[in-house]
């Protein structure tokens, strides 16, 4: 029984076709590359995760008080 799933258009290392299924909405099959998944999670799930100094977060907050702290400060060397 012959299915109408689109197949994988990898190339093998020896030369031919993978003709794998392809993911769904994908041109590649599971093997080469074409899972949902996209690399390590993100945060403390990721084994890499040290510290939250420069999460996207961290660094949105930072500028922030940044910009604060330029309009609080007199650009012209006052003293308030």
């Amino acid at each position: 029984m012959q299915t109408e799933a689109p197949r994988c258009q990898a190339r093998k290392k020896q030369g031919g076709s993978c003709r794998s299924m392809a993911v769904k909405g994908k041109r590649v099959c599971r093997i080469h590359g074409g899972s949902k998944g996209s690399g390590a999670p993100k945060g403390p799930a990721n084994g890499m995760y040290k510290h939250g100094h420069k999460t996207g977060e961290a660094l949105e907050l930072r500028k922030q008080v940044s910009r604060l702290l330029g309009i609080l400060r007199p650009s012209d060397g006052e003293v308030i």
